[in-house]
C-alpha cells in the first residue's frame, strides 16, 4: 500500500461520543473527509441532527446515534443498533467529556459524580459494548480523548484531572487487553483549543495572555488542528501504535 494511502479510512465505520459539537464534531468531521462513514453520538437529537446535517452537506456519509454513554443499558443498545443498522464499527473515538471548575475542599459531590460518570464511565461502558464486536472481527481502532489534564494539574480542576489521568491509564490497560486480538487502543491528548468547553477562559484576557505565554507556540488550539492525529491513530497507519498518548497541545507537556 502507497504510504498516503494508508491514512484512508475509506470503508469503514466510525463512532465519535460528544459529536454535537466541539471537539467530537471536529474529530467527526477529519474521519469523514478521510473517507469513514462517522456515526455522531450525544443525548441531545436536536443539536445531533443539525451537525449530522451539516457534514452531509460536505459530502460526508453521517449518522446519527442519540444514547447516554453513561447508561449501561443504553450504551449497549446503541451500540446494537448501529452495528445492525449502520454497519460494523471499526473505529471508537471516545470524546464525551464535561467540565466544572471549583476549588477541591468546596467541591459539591454531584459534580463529583456527575463528570467522573461523563469522563470516566462512558469511556470503560462505550470500550467495553464496542470491544466485544470488535474481538471477534479480530480488528478495531479505538482513540479515547485524554487532556493535557492527564499530566499536570491546573488550579480549581482536581476532580477534572484525576478523571482524565484515569483515562490515560484506561487507555493504556485496554490496549495491553486488547492488543492481542487485534484491536489498537490509543489516546489523543489536545490541550488548550477554543471550543464551547472553554470559552470562559477565551474570554478571560489575562488566562488567555498567561496561556499564550506558557504555550511555547504561543496560541490557542483550533479544533481542525486535532484532526490529522485522529486521522493517524484510525488508520493503518498507524498500524503498530498501541498504548501511546499523543498530545497535540502546542509544546505545553514539553515546558515548564
Amino acid at each position: 500500500m502507497n504510504l498516503l494511502d494508508q491514512f484512508g479510512l475509506n470503508g469503514r465505520t466510525a463512532l465519535i461520543t460528544g459529536a454535537s459539537k466541539g471537539i467530537g464534531l471536529a474529530l467527526a468531521t477529519a474521519l469523514g473527509q478521510a473517507g469513514a462513514r462517522v456515526v455522531l453520538n450525544a443525548r441531545g437529537a436536536d443539536l445531533l441532527a443539525q451537525a449530522v446535517a451539516a457534514l452531509q452537506a460536505q459530502g460526508i456519509s453521517a449518522h446519527a446515534a442519540a444514547f447516554d454513554v453513561t447508561e449501561a443499558d443504553a450504551v449497549d443498545a446503541g451500540v446494537a443498533a448501529i452495528e445492525r443498522d449502520i454497519g460494523a464499527i471499526d473505529i471508537l473515538v471516545n470524546n464525551a467529556g464535561i467540565q466544572h471548575r471549583g476549588t477541591f475542599a468546596e467541591f459539591p459531590t454531584h459534580a463529583w459524580h456527575r463528570i467522573t460518570t461523563t469522563n470516566l464511565d462512558s469511556v470503560f461502558l462505550v470500550g467495553r459494548a464496542v470491544a466485544q464486536r470488535m474481538i471477534p472481527r479480530k480488528a478495531g481502532k479505538i482513540i479515547n480523548i485524554c487532556s493535557v489534564q492527564s499530566e499536570l494539574g491546573r488550579p480549581g480542576i482536581a476532580p477534572y484531572a484525576a478523571t482524565k489521568g484515569a483515562v490515560k491509564m484506561l487507555t493504556k490497560g485496554m490496549a495491553i487487553d486488547l492488543g492481542p486480538h487485534g484491536i489498537q487502543v490509543n489516546g489523543l491528548g489536545p490541550g488548550y483549543f477554543k471550543t464551547e468547553l472553554n470559552q470562559a477562559l477565551v474570554a478571560d484576557a489575562d488566562f488567555s495572555a498567561w496561556l499564550c505565554k506558557r504555550t511555547p507556540m504561543g496560541r490557542w488550539g483550533e479544533v481542525q488542528e486535532l484532526g490529522g492525529a485522529a486521522v493517524f491513530l484510525a488508520s493503518p497507519a498507524s498500524s503498530f501504535v498501541n498504548g501511546h498518548i499523543l498530545y497535540v497541545d502546542g509544546g505545553i507537556t514539553a515546558s515548564l
